[in-house]
């Protein structure tokens, strides 16, 4: 990759804001800067909106409603259509783009774009399948006709982690359910929903649909949308934290909620598991985006007969990782986001250690330029070190021992949160068992990969609110209305 192609694919992203179907700068002319995380240098500044910045969008997405849900079905399905296919033809620069702002080795990159566009090319075929109903009242008296309807103008808030594919899994339903939409990216990694923006008004969405606002203030800019009262609709993946907060907002205009919230993930490995599975499930579970995701395994639950054995396995599978640059030839672990990023998980690594906690691999920082992090992994961690309470975020195993099946469920279980776990053994019974007693909204059985555009995602407690993907995933964006018709006679 060159530092040409670089340029080109930064130069030809729009950095304005998207407002009624026009890239227009901040109304007061702020910028904000866009970083390579691998370095520390700026790539290039976007347009920094203001609040007045974000009423307009939201008057754009409320002028743009009424027409938008009137359109036909098959029609809003074609434009996510060709949406995906235009996706998949700018593959390569797309996925250059998203290593540059956010750091993920380019072979990761080009599995978020295929997986973030398979979210167009399923609700494309969604958008023709929204359903209602005509019953006979039990009485016989009267008929009930039921409707599905979009729920109206919706506030959408993406995560930087994955830039492409948090906004796609959110654009795609309400663009198939017929909503207009008014969508914040992260500020650290705004540039893959600029290009994806663009795809879309090229695939023919209509001006006013998506409109987006990058900036620099979260709250001083969405607040007032959620308060405002035309938007009917806050879908956020975030932290629990921000989550927690944009709940009260929206309590006050009763808005549609979907919370796709924090994490901690455990994976349990049982005495019969198989064991070249579970390394190779734990490596797909911890390291996916160098364990930047909320689905990422936090908490390895090994039963003390293997925890050895796979401690050593992982370790030297994770130790065998090249960490770089993104976009540099064989790289397998890119840089954190940012120096926070980083200087938290150093901080949980040094904590587990003063608590006794033993390194296999990795556990300092690397040196130079870029918010670098070395695969780590530790064993002999207790329950007490605040990596088993809180999200990594970052590429660290923490193994800790079990001796049955009680014990490691009771310390599954033992989180405020509740999105996904991971479960490897080769009993059905106990795979069934503990998969239902397992407290998540997911669970991987024998595999570290749960996302999938056609399956429900989303967790319990406080992981978040409803689902996202899936046949469900557009009910989140839709209304039922109940119709009572008289039939006297």
């Amino acid at each position: 990759m060159t530092n040409s192609d670089e340029a080109r694919v930064v130069d030809s992203v729009p950095t304005g804001l998207f407002i009624g179907g026009e890239w227009r700068p901040a109304a007061a002319g702020a910028t904000l800067a866009v970083d390579d995380p691998a370095t520390g240098k700026t790539l290039c500044e976007v347009a920094d909106a203001s609040p007045a910045d974000g009423m307009d969008a939201l008057a754009a997405a409320s002028a743009a409603q009424q027409q938008f849900a009137a359109m036909a079905p098959r029609e809003r399905g074609e434009i996510l259509r060709r949406a995906y296919e235009l996706m998949m033809a700018r593959i390569d620069d797309l996925a250059l783009l998203m290593t540059l702002e956010m750091g993920k080795p380019i072979a990761e990159s080009k599995g978020e774009i295929t997986y973030a566009a398979e979210f167009f090319r399923w609700f494309a075929e969604e958008a023709v399948r929204i359903d209602g109903g005509y019953a006979v009242a039990p009485n016989g008296a009267s008929r009930f006709l039921v409707q599905k309807q979009p729920v109206g103008v919706s506030l959408l808030i993406t995560p930087w982690n994955f830039p492409a594919a948090m906004g796609t899994r959110k654009i795609g339903p309400a663009v198939a359910a017929g909503c207009a939409m008014v969508l914040k990216p992260a500020a650290q990694t705004p540039l893959s929903m600029h290009a994806l923006a663009a795809i879309l008004a090229e695939a023919g969405l209509p001006p006013g649909v998506l409109n987006l606002v990058t900036t620099s203030d979260a709250g001083g800019v969405m607040e007032p949308l959620i308060r405002d009262g035309r938007a009917r609709k806050l879908s956020f993946t975030g932290s629990t934290a921000v989550g927690k907060l944009l709940l009260e907002q929206a309590s006050e205009k009763v808005l549609r909620t979907s919370m796709e919230l924090g994490g901690n993930a455990p994976f349990l490995v049982f005495e019969d598991a198989d064991l070249d599975k579970a390394v190779d499930g734990a490596m797909l579970a911890k390291m996916r985006n160098m364990g930047e995701a909320c689905t990422a395994a936090n908490r390895f639950l090994v039963h003390r007969s293997l925890s050895s054995a796979f401690a050593e396995r992982i370790a030297e599978r994770m130790g065998a990782l090249k960490v770089g640059r993104g976009t540099e030839e064989g790289v397998q672990v890119g840089p954190l986001v940012d120096a926070k990023g980083r200087d938290k998980v150093n901080d949980l690594v040094r904590d587990a250690l003063d608590r006794g906690a033993r390194v296999h691999v990795g556990a300092d920082p690397v040196d130079g330029p870029g918010y670098f992090y070395p695969p780590t992994v530790l064993s002999e961690v207790p329950l007490a070190a605040r990596l088993s309470a809180e999200e990594i975020f970052g590429p660290v195993a923490a193994i800790t021992e079990f001796d049955d099946e009680d014990e490691a469920v009771a310390a599954a279980n033992n989180t405020e949160f509740g999105l996904v776990s991971y479960l490897f053994t080769e009993n059905i019974t106990r795979a069934l068992r503990v998969s239902e007693r397992l407290e998540s909204g997911m669970v991987g059985l024998n595999t570290g990969l749960v996302s999938n555009p056609a399956a429900p995602f989303g967790g319990i407690k406080q992981s978040g609110l409803g689902r996202e993907g899936g046949s469900v995933g557009i009910e989140e964006f839709l209304e039922t209305k109940y119709v009572a018709i008289g039939f006297g006679g």
